[in-house]
């Protein structure tokens, strides 16, 4: 471990007696808090886009983006995964979300899952990891032995990895080749890292997930032109893509496109052929 490594996320909260205080008080006081996130996340960002950038070559080569986690970490991971398909209507095996202790920590606690260094491994393995493909291990402490043992086994074959921690100079961080901290202090209440740590590494996933998909062709301008038409809201929203797109005035013609081809951009792309 690091000899400048300290737990800041595990350290002593800048408020007291809070169950003394107001409501107004404890949501002023988390809003004070919740404000640092963003600064920090700011400097990080030439190391973020490090991770991107080596993340993007790799999809657009045929391989995968893996996120690895346990607990709050893991979750996010998977939620940020879970979203791309809708979003940019990628495969749902493009970017993958990994939780320790499997599908039913998402919902309930899985005791000691985050504790096996071999586990990542064995799950990585089973989605016949490769050098194609890129592992991203999310722990706000740094320390969490199942992501460290994953980002090393990773290491050792050859698999590129990055990291996102809230602690400076940790072991995931020396474990991983584009490590990203976002130190953001003392959480509000005392090491609860679902809070100003999940915050910032929520924003870090936005960006990275956001940014591939921009680089590999996904959006078009500022509109989200391959996501999911899965409700109504999605469908009337892609009628108003397809009409600003192509200038047209007649809501009916762009519905009429949209259900014929399922698709905002092949819409666009055939009234335009």
């Amino acid at each position: 471990m690091h000899k400048d490594f300290f737990r800041t996320t595990e350290a002593t909260s800048l408020y007291n007696n809070i169950e003394q205080s107001s409501t107004l008080d404890i949501l002023q006081n988390i809003n004070t808090e919740d404000k640092k996130v963003a600064i920090e996340v700011e400097k990080q960002i030439t190391q973020i886009q490090l991770l991107i950038d080596a993340a993007a070559a790799k999809l657009a080569n045929g391989g995968r983006l893996f996120y690895i986690g346990a607990g709050t970490s893991g979750r996010l991971g998977m939620v940020d995964a879970s979203e791309c398909p809708p979003t940019f209507g990628v495969p749902a095996d493009l970017i993958v979300g990994i939780i320790a202790g499997g599908q039913k920590a998402m919902f309930h606690a899985v005791e000691n899952a985050e504790d096996d260094t071999n586990q990542a491994w064995l799950d990585l393995q089973a989605y016949k990891i490769s050098n194609l493909d890129i592992v991203v291990g999310i722990a706000a402490s740094g320390t969490t032995p199942y992501v460290i043992g994953g980002l090393q086994k990773c290491k050792e074959a050859g698999i590129a990895t990055g990291s996102i921690s809230c602690n400076k100079n940790s072991p995931v961080s020396e474990a991983a080749d584009f490590p990203i901290e976002v130190v953001v202090g003392p959480e509000f209440l005392t090491g609860s890292t679902r809070m100003k740590s999940g915050t910032a590494q929520k924003m870090v996933l936005n960006m990275i997930s956001t940014t591939i998909m921009i680089k590999l062709g996904r959006i078009k301008g500022n509109k989200m032109v391959n996501m999911q038409l899965t409700n109504q809201k999605l469908f009337e929203r892609g009628v108003k893509m397809i009409m600003e797109e192509l200038d047209l005035t007649d809501a009916s013609i762009a519905a009429e496109l949209l259900s014929t081809h399922g698709s905002i951009k092949k819409s666009i792309e055939k009234y335009t052929q």
